[in-house]
């Protein structure tokens, strides 16, 4: 349950170098200017832009590690902010959380899975989070987001971090509103990122509408079940959706299984065993979908836009149209990432 992805640590840095403008180094900075002792310990250590949007990486107090009982101890959230988004007037931000799988790493997984990119294409006005979760855990450990309220008390520490100067410096007339709060959350995982996915629906505290899983459902399948069924028949603003992409073994037969159980409960399943042949309109209306995959798992979540297809499909607000949606009917065409 690997991101089974060859990424050296020369091409990471070539990549790093080949971002344009580097706008802020605050290393050691706490989040918000007047900070003091006693306060929160959460900081941004860089911001850069690019063509796509503004990155930030951060280290938050309350995100996943450092957790009490275990020795990984790496606090990284990355946070990437599309050039297009523009914040509500309700000060409510969009979020799409998403966990990477064993044996990677923050900036390794949103390189690998071209998260960034995928976010930026669906132009969904929708702000990224990538925490770090214990990459080598066998058990697929999420640290305090095993702890009730977990998951909440990490997205609004994200959302408070990213009112710093140099991060609203960077944003422009993107930059988050001040008392921004998390708005429309989906969370999306790969591999054996499902663990860290499953406890933001059990205990997070926070409302999570839609479910991604990329070849991830390797166990927790009663928590992803129950979690669709409590919204059942409710309208797409606020029902539970669930995407499945799956390959052979595990994820297969889990897939199938927590499929059954959902078609048996009432609720609206959509299932796709040649990747490419439900209709735009089968992948939107749906409260769960199950795609077989012909990818190899870790090329699931980006080589044929499966994050994007999902976000396009998603109830989401997005401030731009684009043309995933001209046809309704027939197979909806797979677009191969360059």
């Amino acid at each position: 349950m690997n991101d089974n992805v060859s990424i050296t640590r020369r091409s990471l840095l070539k990549v790093g170098a080949a971002v344009p403008l580097v706008l802020a180094s605050a290393r050691g900075a706490h989040a918000a200017e007047g900070e003091g002792p006693g306060r929160s310990s959460s900081r941004v250590v860089r911001v850069t832009s690019d063509a796509l949007g503004t990155t930030a990486m951060l280290e938050l107090e309350h995100a996943p590690f450092p957790a009490p009982g275990y020795a990984y101890r790496d606090p990284s959230v990355l946070a990437f902010v599309p050039r297009h988004f523009r914040p509500g007037r309700d000060g409510e931000v969009q979020l799409i959380v998403h966990f990477h799988g064993h044996n990677s790493s923050v900036e390794r997984a949103t390189m690998a899975h071209q998260l960034r990119e995928q976010l930026f294409d669906s132009k969904q006005n929708a702000v990224l989070l990538v925490p770090e979760i214990a990459v080598l855990a066998p058990d697929s450990a999420a640290g305090k987001l095993e702890s009730p309220g977990g998951f909440a008390r990490m997205v609004e520490d994200a959302l408070r971090t990213l009112q710093a100067r140099e991060v609203r410096a960077a944003l422009g007339s993107a930059a988050l509103p001040a008392g921004a709060s998390p708005g429309r959350v989906c969370v999306s995982a790969h591999s054996g990122g499902y663990h860290a996915a499953a406890c933001a629906l059990k205990v997070g505290g926070l409302p999570v509408r839609e479910t991604y899983l990329f070849d991830a459902l390797y166990a927790d399948v009663e928590v992803f079940r129950d979690w669709v069924v409590a919204g059942r028949g409710k309208p797409m603003s606020a029902r539970h959706k669930l995407v499945s992409y799956f390959t052979a073994g595990t994820t297969e037969n889990n897939t199938r299984k927590l499929f059954g159980d959902l078609a048996q409960a009432g609720v609206v399943v959509a299932s796709e065993h040649v990747e490419g042949t439900l209709s735009r309109s089968e992948l939107t209306h749906a409260e769960a979908v199950s795609i077989r995959t012909a990818l190899g798992h870790g090329a699931v979540t980006s080589e044929l836009n499966g994050l994007r297809d999902c976000l396009y499909a998603s109830a989401l607000r997005r401030n731009l149209r684009t043309s995933w949606f001209d046809a309704k009917t027939g197979a909806r065409p797979l677009e191969r990432r360059r």
